[in-house]
């Protein structure tokens, strides 16, 4: 996939299949709430002929490879093989994992269609090379389907707190809005156990099933600022964010917030997130396991 033709990809069209809504549009400029953090006032513009997005809040600029990389804290290698898998997946089927929408006078729309339990090929197989298992996942998941701007698409879904679903595939990562924290009540109310994700969630229950503790999936770190006043209640919070830059930030924050944090991060360490660490603790157990031989008579 050439440089130039991930860069056509639309940023107004990856936000909306990433939860982002305008809420303002001026001919060919785009405002929003930031989506690289908390704020009042929308400051983030997208000039949608250009394909370039602005945060006036911060300064920070760039392509849709600049955004990628601040949105989900990766390299530009990795936003680039995201982006060229999501760009190769247009075809003609009636339904997809994901498309590239050409850019259009008005913002594209999401619509959910129907949700149901995770049961399609392609699904079980993302999980299962995440490390995961329908076991493990039950009853978290959903498959989701929905629409944007008349193509239909399907994902994982993660319900979040607001009615809105947190969506993963093998080439997408986004949300049908609306976008919030995600709380799965648990029978040890005096700790909380704080994620980034829901991958990380579920990796860390099927690492330790016995674990029943209330948790909170952030969904995104710039959400962290609005639930911190929310956190003052609990005796330990359990952090187990990213062992990288924007991770180290988030637990300084909540730290300095005065809340009673543990940093579990060293549990995963060196690897990025729980996650990956549980996808090579199982590839390790594949390569231990001794094969069962047939019995000779």
């Amino acid at each position: 996939m050439q440089l130039h033709d991930i860069k056509q990809i639309p940023i107004v069209d990856y936000l909306a299949r990433s939860g982002y809504k305008p809420k303002l549009t001026k001919g060919v400029n785009y405002w929003y709430y930031s989506p690289l953090r908390s704020e009042l006032t929308p400051s983030f513009k997208v000039n949608a002929e250009r394909n370039q997005w602005y945060d006036f809040g911060t300064g920070d600029h760039g392509d849709i490879i600049d955004l990628v990389c601040a949105l989900q804290h990766c390299s530009t290698a990795e936003a680039m093989r995201s982006l060229s898998r999501l760009k190769e997946t247009l075809s003609a089927e009636s339904f997809s994992f994901g498309g590239i929408i050409p850019v259009r006078s008005q913002a594209p729309s999401m619509e959910l269609i129907s949700v149901q339990a995770v049961k399609h090929p392609k699904l079980l197989l993302y999980l299962s090379e995440r490390g995961l298992q329908p076991s493990d996942v039950s009853p978290f998941l959903s498959e989701v389907y929905y629409k944007v701007s008349e193509k239909c698409f399907f994902a994982l879904g993660f319900p979040n707190d607001a009615g809105g679903w947190e969506l993963r595939n093998p080439y997408f990562k986004g949300c049908f809005a609306p976008k919030s924290i995600s709380t799965i009540k648990g029978t040890d109310s005096h700790k909380l156990q704080l994620f980034e994700g829901f991958m990380d969630f579920l990796s860390w229950r099927k690492l330790h099933p016995e674990v029943q503790a209330e948790s909170i999936m952030l969904n995104s770190l710039t959400l962290l600022p609005k639930l911190i006043p929310t956190l003052h209640p609990y005796p330990l919070i359990e952090c187990f964010l990213d062992n990288d830059k924007a991770g180290d930030r988030a637990t300084k924050q909540l730290i300095d917030a005065g809340l009673p944090v543990k940093d579990m991060r060293a549990c995963y360490a060196p690897y990025k997130d729980i996650n990956e660490y549980l996808i090579l603790a199982e590839q390790r157990k594949k390569i231990l396991t001794p094969r069962k031989r047939g019995l000779r008579r």
